[in-house]
């Protein structure tokens, strides 16, 4: 990828990250943000939301070093495994553990109530849902059927890691935060997933673009 693509595909993230988390913010902590506008207090209120616009900012910046890092991983992981089909068994047995484990060990100790396992179980299936809904929309951009478990993979494995930080808090309110800090990321990651062969495709194009300048300078300087 070219550095003004590159430079592109990190804005366009940065900005879906801030605006889906500042949106869904307004719904999650409507509570954090409704005195000041019943007080009147505009400036408190555009300084909380732009901080929740930040906030967003910070967790696309993580969900994108997560998306490359997976990059990494995916190749590691098919030249270890040295079948494509393998690895696929391999990302599908570790989608399970890493569900296994967000509902043993990260859900069920904050759980106490009904409401609390409704509430993780929704988040849950939300996960799943836009995992599941990312990877049949990768299969269709790209005609191939073996990504679909390496996509839903990133989506769940790659996210469920980055989301730690919320599901490790222990902080009164940190429900709010386990769910508002959820919807940046598969934003961001399905995102990313979904268009980086667009870029990766564009600056190839830009790089041909480039090399025929090159060609037609030279030909003209050859020529005078």
């Amino acid at each position: 990828m070219t550095i003004r693509n590159w430079f592109k595909f990190f804005v366009i993230a940065m900005l879906i990250g801030g605006g889906v988390t500042a949106v869904a913010s307004l719904f999650i902590r409507w509570n954090f943000f409704q005195p000041y506008l019943v007080a009147g207090e505009f400036g408190e209120f555009i300084a909380a939301f732009t901080w929740m616009i930040l906030l967003g900012f910070t967790m696309s910046v993580i969900a994108q070093a997560g998306f490359f890092a997976y990059l990494t991983l995916h190749q590691i992981g098919v030249g270890v495994f040295k079948t494509l089909t393998l690895w696929n068994w391999v990302q599908l047995l570790l989608i399970i553990i890493v569900l296994v484990d967000l509902v043993i060990f990260r859900f069920a100790p904050d759980a106490k109530s009904v409401g609390d396992w409704l509430f993780y179980i929704g988040l849950l299936v939300f996960l799943v849902g836009a995992a599941i809904a990312t990877a049949i929309k990768k299969v269709n951009m790209t005609g191939k059927k073996h990504v679909l478990i390496s996509a839903i993979f990133f989506m769940i494995v790659i996210t469920s890691l980055e989301w730690i930080i919320a599901l490790m808090g222990r902080q009164d309110n940190i429900n709010m935060y386990v769910a508002l800090l959820l919807f940046p990321l598969v934003a961001v990651n399905a995102y990313q997933l979904l268009m980086l062969p667009k870029y990766n495709e564009k600056s190839e194009q830009d790089r041909k673009k480039l090399e025929e300048r090159r060609k037609a300078r030279k030909q003209t300087a050859q020529q005078s």
